[in-house]
């Protein structure tokens, strides 16, 4: 509900870039105070009579962590109050935290929620209101205020998620000198115990893999990978080790159901095996539940889509399972989950990745030259859109460092921020790096096979975190691999080390807005923030010596 999304507060330029002439922002929406006031009063004036409240007291993050923050939120909705008791720590404990932490500087996030009711009365759906047309979901950034009304959809309607952990988490963030990011955070280590474990997080957009390489089963042996967290990560600096520290402020995942089966993603399947809800999937008559992407039913079992109609594969004109269904369910029960995931003081974050749906031109994986390089390269994340967002397939989504629909504050100033972070006295900056699983090859198919193959990937992210400099060789957007680097070893096709990592002047020429000789752009506002520093790059022969 990007379009339905607003930040409200005193000042336009605290929530929004400054934009020339009649443009309007596209990376987050604005609304006046009053105007915000208005609507709110307009929408929940009786909007729960006849209907049980719940009143959800939580705290996101490890309970005694000075990195946790409390909230609390007020709905309509039975599904919100037992999703709350399954994504945050809920109910007494919260509440005596609460109290533990009275006179200190954690700030209560107060959300209110309202499934909706249409003016006449009258659900479209039975036993699920919502009011499509009035929705709106108002962030009250300074208040620490969230008011959401007429969606029960999870991210709009489970406030401690997106809209307290990284929207008023990231302006919270801002004013308090860490980082709250859409990030999910891994722990990788030589399964001989003979090396060091690094953690690792990494930002994409949705649907792009980030749950699947949280939770990764590596397909070749000499590496274990560890999940603390698969979606949001608060980062904060810490002056004993002088690294950042993450901590997933999360206490189970929501994800999105469809292509999660026991082939892409076992340890997810795995994980909501019991205490486990399914929002718009397909059921089964024996019990069970299914959607696109996973094993094929029994034969005889009968499948009734998610609109409650029967459903059959050979005859279905639409999917058995809406695009973006959900799962929920505790990270506890995940079989890969890192035995540091709720220490208080976080895990030591050695490497940032970001990455998107790229068919053509980026790379598998490359390096940033340096911190600020590597804010650069989180800016200019795209991604092919998919059923998460508001856009029509395969449209390419400019989405900076993940975050497009869940900033908090002005981007401009979010990634000075990110600046002035990587300057902090004593920092052992980690290093950043851009993947790209979704690589196409000149047939078309994917160019990399992905999923637990990634592990590749990442174990030679780990030679350069650990100074391996015989493994990379410098190019104008960064660091790549050397051929052979990348352990190919029992890949079958052997995929081409060239098309993987070519680079390509004219894509990047043009993915940073210069014109190329002979080109004519087609959108005026292409990385209008961004234009002025990042056309430097088609000057640059070395940009780290420039």
């Amino acid at each position: 509900m990007e379009s339905r999304t607003f930040l409200s507060t005193f000042r336009k330029e605290v929530a929004v870039p400054e934009v020339e002439g009649e443009a309007k922002p596209s990376l987050g929406n604005w609304m006046p105070l009053h105007e915000a006031d208005c609507i709110i009063k307009e929408r929940f004036e009786n909007c729960m009579k006849g209907r049980t409240m719940y009143l959800v007291p939580y705290v996101m993050g490890p309970i005694g962590s000075h990195m946790s923050r409390p909230g609390v939120e007020l709905t309509d909705s039975a599904y919100v109050a037992l999703s709350m008791g399954i994504m945050t720590r809920m109910g007494e404990r919260a509440v005596g935290a609460m109290k533990c932490s009275e006179g200190t500087s954690s700030r209560l996030v107060k959300g209110l929620h309202c499934s909706g009711r249409p003016k006449d009365g009258k659900l479209a759906v039975p036993f699920w209101p919502c009011d499509p047309e009035r929705t709106v979901i108002v962030h009250k950034i300074e208040q620490d205020e969230i008011f959401s009304y007429g969606s029960g959809y999870g991210g709009n309607s489970l406030l401690a998620k997106k809209c307290h952990a990284l929207r008023l988490g990231s302006y919270q963030a801002k004013c308090e000198g860490w980082l709250a990011e859409h990030m999910l955070i891994m722990g990788v280590e030589p399964e001989c115990g003979c090396g060091r474990k690094h953690y690792l997080t990494a930002a994409f957009p949705s649907a792009c893999g980030k749950t699947n390489l949280a939770m990764m089963k590596p397909a070749v042996a000499g590496y274990k990978v560890s999940t603390v967290g698969d979606d949001i990560a608060w980062i904060h600096f810490n002056r004993t080790t002088g690294k950042l520290h993450a901590i997933n402020p999360e206490y189970g995942m929501f994800g999105v159901a469809p292509g999660t089966s026991w082939k892409t993603n076992p340890n997810a399947m795995a994980t909501f095996m019991k205490n486990a809800m399914f929002t718009n999937v397909a059921l089964t008559d024996d019990g069970g539940v299914w959607w696109e992407g996973m094993e094929e039913p029994c034969k005889g079992v009968k499948v009734t889509d998610w609109h409650g109609k029967p459903w059959d594969k050979l005859n279905a004109k639409t999917p058995a399972a809406h695009g973006n269904s959900r799962f929920t369910c505790p990270i506890y029960q995940c079989p890969s989950l890192d035995k540091d995931w709720e220490n208080c003081d976080g895990v030591p974050v050695s490497g940032i990745i970001f990455g998107g749906r790229r068919p053509h031109g980026m790379p598998l994986v490359y390096e940033a030259l340096s911190w600020n390089h590597g804010v650069l390269v989180g800016s200019f994340v795209k991604s092919e859109a998919t059923a998460a967002a508001e856009h029509k397939g395969g449209t390419m989504m400019h989405d900076p460092f993940a975050m497009r629909p869940f900033y908090g504050y002005n981007a401009g100033h979010y990634l000075q921020h990110w600046l002035d972070i990587g300057c902090t006295p004593g920092l052992k900056q980690p290093k950043i790096f851009h993947v790209n699983w979704f690589l196409r090859n000149k047939e078309g198919g994917f160019a990399w096979p992905g999923y637990g193959e990634n592990i590749r990937v990442l174990e030679w992210m780990l030679r350069r975190i650990e100074g391996d400099d015989t493994v990379a060789e410098e190019t104008p957007i960064g660091y790549v691999p050397k051929e052979g680097a990348i352990n190919m070893e029992g890949l079958d096709p052997k995929p081409d080390h060239d098309h993987l990592f070519k680079f390509d002047k004219e894509f990047w020429l043009k993915e940073v807005g210069v014109l190329v000789p002979g080109q004519e752009t087609t959108d005026p506002t292409y990385y209008a923030m961004f234009q002025t520093v990042l056309s430097l790059l088609s000057r640059w022969k070395n940009p780290r010596n420039s």
